[in-house]
């Protein structure tokens, strides 16, 4: 029998306030227990339940309920390069990613749970040069089947296009281009604020699916402009 997840608990939300009051060594190592049966367990819980739902709205994604390396993002942080040294993210980040792209910047879909802060992401958050590059030109020789994906009305209803903007023209775009909004942009990321109590909701798991499928025409062009299936 398959796992069902149940809903997200205020447990989640508080422990991810005390984290942020409290975030060192001594007192997590106090909590790990706590970080395990609040956090980790229905995180992983809702991994798991989510998978089938995954697959209907594209094979090419990957649920994992791996502790390392899987659809739940390690609650460390990589401080070596950051002022920021508090150790602990206060936040919960599920990415459900690409098979053939590991990596967090390919498209993909995201869950991010902090209080006060929570949403849904999907699309690619900073792009290689490379693979924006490749967005912009699909742009340009696809303009129509951009278009559909980026004014999909169900896409749009869900969600809204976001993310990091050049100033001016990229290199060998003119500035009068009729997509140059589009062309300019460095992220091609789209997201929907969510309130703590929409998490909570015993409905979340299937609003979220919900919300993902409408997202497929804009994260299929993005897979198509960088040649991977979806």
């Amino acid at each position: 029998m398959s796992e069902k997840f149940t809903g997200f608990d205020q447990s989640l939300i508080r422990f991810l306030k005390q984290l942020k009051r409290n975030n060192n060594r001594d007192w997590f190592a106090k909590n790990k227990s706590k970080y395990e049966s609040d956090v980790l367990e229905p995180a992983m819980s809702f991994i798991r339940t989510f998978e089938p739902k995954l697959e209907k709205i594209s094979d090419s994604y990957i649920a994992s309920d791996k502790r390392v390396g899987g659809s739940l993002m390690r609650i460390y942080r990589d401080t070596r390069f950051s002022k920021d040294k508090t150790p602990y993210k206060t936040n919960v980040g599920i990415f459900f990613r690409h098979e053939m792209c590991g990596d967090i910047h390919a498209p993909g879909f995201y869950i991010h749970i902090e209080p006060g802060q929570c949403f849904w992401g999907v699309g690619t958050w900073h792009p290689d040069s490379e693979s924006l590059g490749l967005i912009r030109e699909a742009i340009v020789n696809e303009t129509a089947a951009w278009k559909r994906a980026r004014d999909n009305r169900k896409f749009r209803s869900v969600f809204q296009i976001s993310g990091d903007s050049l100033k001016s023209a990229p290199r060998g775009y003119a500035k009068d281009h009729p997509l140059i909004e589009d062309l300019r942009r460095t992220d091609h990321v789209s997201m929907r604020h969510l309130t703590d109590d929409e998490v909570l909701a015993p409905d979340f798991l299937k609003n979220t699916a919900a919300a993902f499928s409408a997202s497929r025409p804009y994260v299929r062009f993005l897979c198509d402009a960088l040649d991977i299936p979806f």
